[in-house]
């Protein structure tokens, strides 16, 4: 029992002091890191100190870097600057030198201008007494002796003053006559303009013969569509990759030329397409003849006409006159007339505008009774275009009297460009007006709405108004166009009329 105890003593006591040196060890550890992390926060503060120092020392060098460069530099910019202001105290020195000098050079001028005045003024004085000297010593004035010496010359020289007055005469009409040819020939070499005759067939490339069929459509809608809207022969031959379309109307032929390429690249043909596609066309061509109009008043140089006048100058370019090109026709005498006005000594711009409209009438002369002279006149007046152009553009066919030498010039190069060889034709213009007077034959019942004729003047298809008209008024009606055709116009072969009538009835389901 005495031996437990004693054991559970020395443990207790073991614990004791186990515990004891525990404790001392932790608390010497404990202080031994304790001061190794305050000299390191010491350090680390002696290196932020010395750092820090340093980057202030580093700024403070850049600062003074710095200063020395700015300094620098101005010293070099009023180097400059002083260099400049003495080259200006030189120049303005070399000036005030020169001023000197022109004005030394002025006086020595001005002293000689004084110097030759007087002695002028002497040397006419001098011939004034000379001459009255003369006159006193002849006891004749001088317009006496000058009348007196003339009688006594002519009528010792009259024969030799008649041959001579003669050959003056037929070498001055020469001179005129060959002076007049090369201001003609010198117009003409300035403006060399290029000319294409208007014909009634274009073709159109298509980029496979298949799409054929489909303008043909089934059973031939889409084609007669076509035609009965653009009121042209749509011609689909053998030719591969091409179609032709024949009308003796530059405009319905280029309306048609104009849908039939919008249709072949948009691919969809059918009866509602092409409806859209000619009112497309037509939109198409108005612009086209407006830009036509500014495109020529442009090229002449003609400024400030009215965009209505300038529309209708534009609707040349689908008129032809005898095959010409009515627009290039006006282009053509434009030039020349500015040419020929140039050498004569005229107006050029007065020339150029009259010459540019002189044929403004044949654009709707189609449309309106009258000459086109008298149709051009009364649109000009219309428009408020200068009297000085009309009266210049009045005369080009000598219906009117020319009152200007612009009116002589604007005839004669009108004369120029309609009788270049190879300028027009007389057979196409008598096909054209034989298709024209076709149409109109045709128009003029009342209930035709429109008519267009086709297949070179050997067919006639006339659209009726549906409400002015029954079907059996219609088969009358092509009957009547027929016989009044047969009575009015001459043509070879027959002519088939075709009379059409068609009722649409559109309602809307709201």
């Amino acid at each position: 029992m005495e031996i437990s105890l004693t054991i559970l003593a020395v443990v207790i006591f073991s614990l004791a002091i186990g515990s004891f040196l525990g404790y001392y060890a932790r608390q010497t550890i404990a202080k031994k890191q304790l001061h190794t992390a305050e000299g390191k926060a010491t350090k680390l503060v002696e290196d932020s100190e010395k750092k820090s120092q340093e980057i202030v020392l580093e700024a403070k060098n850049k600062a003074v870097n710095i200063l020395e460069e700015a300094k620098r530099k101005e010293q070099e910019r009023e180097s400059q600057l002083m260099r400049l202001e003495e080259r200006l105290v030189k120049r303005e020195e070399s000036i005030d030198k020169k001023v000197e000098e022109i004005e030394r050079g002025r006086q020595a001028l001005e002293k000689k201008a004084d110097e030759i005045r007087k002695i002028r003024k002497e040397a006419e004085e001098t011939r004034r007494q000379e001459l009255k000297r003369l006159e006193k010593i002849a006891g004749l004035g001088k317009e006496q002796a000058k009348k007196i010496l003339l009688q006594l010359t002519e009528e010792e020289n009259r024969e030799f003053l008649g041959k001579k007055m003669k050959e003056m005469e037929i070498a001055g009409r020469d001179e005129l006559e060959k002076k007049a040819r090369d201001i003609m020939t010198q117009a003409i070499q300035k403006y060399a303009g290029s000319h294409a005759a208007d014909v009634t067939t274009s073709t159109i490339s298509i980029p496979s013969d298949e799409v054929k069929g489909r303008i043909i459509g089934r059973e031939g809608r889409n084609i007669k569509a076509l035609e009965r809207l653009t009121g042209i022969e749509i011609i689909v031959d053998d030719t591969p990759e091409a179609i032709v379309i024949s009308g003796f109307d530059p405009v319905r032929r280029e309306v048609a030329r104009i849908a039939l390429e919008k249709l072949i690249g948009d691919g969809r043909i059918h009866p509602t397409k092409i409806e859209e596609a000619v009112e497309y066309a037509k939109g198409e061509v108005n612009n086209k003849i407006r830009e036509a109009g500014e495109a020529a008043a442009y090229d002449v140089g003609v400024a400030g006409l009215d965009p209505k006048l300038v529309h209708i100058l534009g609707r040349l370019r689908y008129r032809t006159s005898y095959g010409q090109n009515g627009l290039l026709h006006s282009l053509e005498v434009a030039h020349l007339s500015g040419a020929l006005a140039a050498e004569l000594g005229a107006d050029v711009m007065l020339a150029k505008k009259a010459g540019l409209l002189h044929d403004v009438g044949k654009a709707i002369d189609r449309e309106v009774q009258g000459t086109h002279v008298e149709i051009g006149i009364k649109i000009l007046e219309k428009f408020h275009v200068d009297k000085a152009i009309i009266n210049a553009m009045k005369s080009h066919h000598e219906d009117y009297p020319f009152e200007s030498p612009e009116s002589m010039i604007i005839s004669a190069a009108d004369a120029i460009s309609a009788s270049r060889p190879g300028a027009r034709k007389d057979t196409l213009e008598n096909y054209l007006k034989r298709l024209e007077d076709l149409e109109a034959v045709a128009n003029s019942f009342s209930e035709v709405e429109k008519t267009y004729a086709i297949q070179a003047g050997r067919e006639i298809r006339v659209f009726v108004k549906p409400d002015k008209t029954d079907d059996l008024g219609a088969i009358k009606l092509a009957r009547s166009i027929a016989d009044k055709i047969e009575k009015e116009l001459k043509y070879p072969g027959e002519i088939k009329v075709n009379v059409i009538r068609e009722v649409r009835m559109t309602e809307y389901a709201r």
